[in-house]
């Protein structure tokens, strides 16, 4: 206990200094000007940038570096608290008094009486406090919905797969695999006609649709789409990097290469990543 307590108290003591400098940076006087020019919709990108960069590191499993990453995303929270402090709107310490409440507050089996719980029993509890408290943020004169809360910054992915479960929530969702599959096809002949018909928008339109569906097939099967996305772009980049690599050990320039040429290549990478 006495060497968390140590830690604990110089993590306190880092956040202290951490919130110093965020103060100095952000200073009229003498303060960083780009800091300064900075407000919360400048910085939001930058948010979601170090979000991500935290994500890579821990896919990478690069220890180092997510301590680092994980330092930037704090940072990202000192500078939102900061500038809402500057506005009056609330102050970094009302940031963690918030977590700090919210978390015992949707864990009463461990903050509260104890129970037994399973940790899909857990899940259920969390997204039924999740939807009480959402209803209760709902204004007086707005009614409340079954998608409140979806952050529109999502990934747009990750967006229509929590749209989807939310809509779940209520009914509106198809019980077996094989219907999406039909409206997979049926979404896939409208994205056709738009092509033949050459309209941009309704291209657009319906090349969305073909995604929003294939995010549902995704969640249906219980997989991630996202992080199935995820994986397929690594998988794409990794047997790129060797076409090209096998080309040029060949002393052949790859971009030079007809399309069947270049597809020689990936059927040779693919049957070699595939042999033991």
């Amino acid at each position: 206990m006495t060497k968390l307590t140590d830690r604990t108290a110089e993590a306190a003591a880092a956040f202290e200094e951490l919130a110093r400098i965020m103060a100095r940076l952000r200073d009229p006087d003498g303060g960083c000007p780009w800091d300064l020019e900075q407000d919360f919709a400048t910085i939001a990108p930058y948010t979601i940038e170090e979000a991500y960069e935290v994500a890579d590191a821990i896919e990478r499993g690069d220890r180092a570096d997510l301590r680092d990453e994980l330092g930037d995303l704090l940072f990202q929270v000192m500078f939102h608290s900061r500038m809402a402090e500057e506005e009056g709107s609330f102050a970094l310490a009302d940031v963690v008094a918030a977590i700090n409440d919210k978390m015992i507050r949707r864990h009463p089996h461990v903050f509260g009486e104890k129970d037994e719980r399973s940790a899909h029993e857990q899940t259920v509890a969390w997204e039924a406090m999740k939807a009480a408290e959402r209803a209760g943020k709902a204004k007086a004169n707005a009614a409340a919905s079954a998608l409140d809360g979806v952050a529109l910054s999502l990934p747009a992915l990750l967006r229509a797969e929590k749209l989807q479960k939310r809509a779940a929530r209520t009914g509106f969702d198809w019980t077996e695999t094989p219907p999406i599959f039909d409206k997979l096809e049926e979404e896939t002949a409208e994205l056709k006609a738009a092509i033949a018909s050459g309209d941009a928008a309704d291209i657009e339109d319906e090349m969305g649709d073909l995604l929003f569906v294939a995010a549902n097939l995704a969640r249906r099967l219980e997989i991630d789409p996202e992080q199935a996305l995820r994986k397929a772009n690594a998988k794409f980049e990794r047997r790129f990097r060797a076409m090209e690599a096998a080309a040029l050990a060949e002393g052949v320039d790859f971009s030079a290469l007809s399309l069947d040429e270049q597809e020689a290549y990936w059927q040779r990478v693919k049957k070699a990543e595939r042999t033991p």
